[in-house]
């Protein structure tokens, strides 16, 4: 069987799994990432280890190209991600959004580096497994707040700016760790990172504002089989190029901002439904399955066990505490901020993503982001269940309501 063959077969396998977990997912009130990583685990070296199955001569190939094409799943992620920012909603929260958000991405940051330097990684490193701790999962609160029937209250907002606000902060923190190290981490190197930085966000914010929806309009009404997409694809990965190249940011940075700006066009619905449709048919998907493939759980020691046990805890109560003072600070009551410190709770899909480029650059080994994978799939698992009970209260007190209504 050809190189080509192997890895069509290993696709079929994969997405079907994927779909198949999510689903299973979904009807036990999770969210379908956490099938999408599970079931990844258990097709990767943990349990099947699908690479090498019987029909797979070239694992080494078959497995690069599943993850070069899987990488994809992230850029798409973030274009998505920026492009559903509802920007009139969250200027409405803008307090309580950049105090829950900084704090919420400082305090996990500071606990992170801690803890990982009391396990005994090198500082700078530990700094990275921080930044890790920092992130937020915008689509699993969300979803979980929609099933609430609570996304427009005012605690859905605010915790949904927030999530967004620290999404981006996280980004930017560790598109300026990535410079700094590679700059050597000077003081001229620091102000050069920030330069160029600011360099690429202004003119590409430029070219977002008034170019794109220009080309968007004008692509619009052209007999073009599918050209508004093919405009956005082209665009995430030119603003993804860009960050990298010319700005010195990750490239998740840049088709963030692609999204972001793309956001204010007439065209977004459009646009949202033909990316959405590549994206979670395939490519996240994908992404996410290609995450558990690499952990091999059977390697796992009973130190490691200690260490994703430890770290899931911190990573709690670190956004509860942080996310927590900050719409405190915002003049939220202590109830609502406890319920947007536990939406502020699950990493999902950002912690994956800052967790692998940490792998891919060397600065966590594969002990620590089996650790993190654990993290993120114990914070994912977690979040619902205290989010619907942080609102019970409430639902009860509006059925309650509802049926005094009905009697009167």
């Amino acid at each position: 069987m050809s190189v080509f063959l192997q890895f069509i077969a290993l696709l079929s396998i994969i997405l079907v799994s994927a779909k198949l977990a999510g689903y299973l997912s979904r009807s036990i009130g999770q969210p379908s990432v956490l099938g999408e990583l599970l079931v990844g685990l258990l097709l990767g070296p943990s349990l099947l280890d699908i690479f090498h199955l019987g029909f797979i001569q070239d694992s080494h190939t078959v497995y690069e190209l599943v993850k070069e094409i899987a990488e994809l799943g992230v850029l798409f992620l973030m274009f998505l991600a920026g492009l559903e920012l509802h920007l009139k909603d969250l200027a409405r929260n803008t307090k309580v959004s950049a105090y829950a958000g900084i704090l919420g991405v400082l305090l996990p940051v500071l606990l992170g580096w801690l803890t990982g330097i009391l396990f005994g990684i090198e500082s700078s490193h530990a700094l990275f497994f921080g930044l890790i701790l920092g992130a937020t999962s915008v689509s699993i609160s969300a979803q979980t707040l929609i099933e609430l029937n609570v996304l427009r209250s005012r605690v859905g907002l605010g915790l949904l700016g927030s999530a967004v606000f620290d999404d981006i902060l996280v980004i930017l923190l560790l598109s300026i760790f990535l410079a700094v190290l590679t700059g050597g981490g000077s003081a001229f190197a620091v102000l050069w990172v920030v330069v160029k930085m600011l360099l690429y966000m202004g003119i590409f914010a430029a070219i977002g504002l008034w170019v794109l929806p220009a080309i968007s309009r004008w692509t619009s009404k052209r007999p073009i089989s599918q050209g508004l997409i093919t405009l956005a694809i082209v665009v995430a990965l030119i603003y993804g190029l860009a960050a990298e190249l010319i700005g010195g940011m990750a490239a998740i940075t840049g088709t963030f901002l692609a999204g972001l700006m793309f956001s204010r066009t007439p065209e977004k619905k459009e646009i949202e439904r033909g990316i959405q449709t590549i994206a979670y048919s395939f490519f996240v998907p994908l992404f996410f399955v290609s995450i558990g493939l690499t952990i091999n759980i059977r390697e796992l020691e009973s130190e490691a066990l200690f260490f994703i046990a430890i770290v899931s805890i911190v990573a709690i109560l670190s956004k509860l505490l942080g996310a927590g003072l900050g719409a405190k600070l915002a003049n939220f009551s202590w109830k609502e901020s406890l319920q947007l410190g536990i939406g502020m709770v699950s990493r999902g899909e950002v912690g994956l993503i800052v967790a692998k480029i940490g792998v891919d650059n060397g600065f966590i080994n594969t002990d620590v982001f089996s650790g993190v994978v654990g993290m993120v799939l114990i914070t994912t698992l977690v979040t619902p269940p205290l989010l619907r009970s942080a609102f019970a209260e409430k639902k009860e007190k509006k059925n309650s309501l509802d049926n005094q209504t009905g009697t009167d």
